[in-house]
């Protein structure tokens, strides 16, 4: 398969890995000091503010959103070299307003969402006012099957009320986060796939508990990935995301571009930490040779 480059990502490629080394590698200490002297591990560092507000003027800014309206435009094959790029810092996908789960929600709003959607959340999304989180995988079933998935979101009235438990709900300590879209289950009695629907719920719905940020090989991250409980959570009808049924779809829709934007980040991580391993051969001295230069014998 050919995958070759076009010349708008090829420019953008030089945009971006110079915004790299300008703002982003020169900052990862400082965004580091900045939280840890907070003493709180989900502080948001007033330097993060600033490399956004400098990718904006820059022009790289919602550089993932493939629609024009929104952002520049890109496809999925030309945003991917982009990702990689940014995926060598953990803070590049921020600075740029293209961090998961963000991205994906704010495709799912753009397909899905109603205007008051749109105007609620899309738009202070597209410019970096606030974070949001995506509420799908449970604690007691395994949610990489979403059909398992046991939360309720039952009608009454005008209204919808959501009971069950989320967790590694990422982002959802973020400080700016301040909505959820949610994936539950509206009929359990429908066909397999049709049983779930998704709803937009603020953060500071009444029924909403943050209970407690979960740990990553022992890290908290900034964003967090949050256990989530709802008890009898309430949220008008006009809430919901297309239909009731609908939630199957639109997780196709969000997950597919996610995917590839998560593969690439990754790949450009391990690009990064394979450079710095080499650097730190070249650099470490062990018996008078540089670690690259000696021989792999026994002694």
């Amino acid at each position: 398969m050919e995958f070759a480059l076009t010349d708008r990502c090829r420019e953008y490629q030089e945009r971006l890995s110079a915004f790299m080394d300008s703002h982003v590698y020169p900052n990862e200490s400082v965004y580091h000091h900045q939280v840890q002297d907070s003493g709180n591990p989900h502080f948001h560092p007033p330097v993060m503010e600033d490399m956004k507000a400098a990718a904006k003027e820059q022009g790289l800014w919602n550089l993932f959103h493939p629609h024009p309206e929104w952002g520049p435009g890109l496809t999925n094959a030309e945003y991917a070299p982009l990702a990689e790029i940014m995926g060598r810092s953990h803070i590049a996908s921020e600075a740029t307003n293209c961090s998961a789960p963000d991205t994906g929600n704010m495709e799912v709003l753009t397909l899905f969402g109603t205007e008051r959607h749109k105007t609620d959340w899309l738009r202070p999304l597209l410019e970096g006012e606030v974070r949001s989180a995506f509420a799908m995988t449970e604690p007691d079933v395994a949610s990489s099957d979403a059909s398992n998935i046991e939360m309720r979101i039952e009608r009454d009235g005008d209204e919808y009320v959501l009971n069950g438990r989320k967790w590694w709900t990422s982002n959802a300590l973020h400080t700016n986060c301040k909505v959820l879209i949610v994936m539950g289950k509206t009929d359990p009695e429908a066909p397999r796939h049709r049983q779930q629907s998704m709803i937009v719920v603020p953060l500071d719905t009444p029924g909403v508990e943050i209970v407690r940020g979960l740990p990553v090989f022992g890290y908290q991250d900034v964003e967090g990935h949050a256990e989530v409980r709802f008890t009898d959570a309430r949220i008008g009808v006009d809430s919901l995301l297309a239909g009731e049924g609908d939630g199957f779809a639109i997780s196709q829709a969000r997950l597919g571009p996610g995917r590839i934007h998560h593969c690439m980040r990754s790949i450009g991580a391990a690009e990064r930490a394979l450079e710095l391993m080499c650097d730190r051969a070249k650099k470490r001295v062990t018996f008078g040779q540089p670690v690259s230069e000696r021989a792999n014998v026994q002694d």
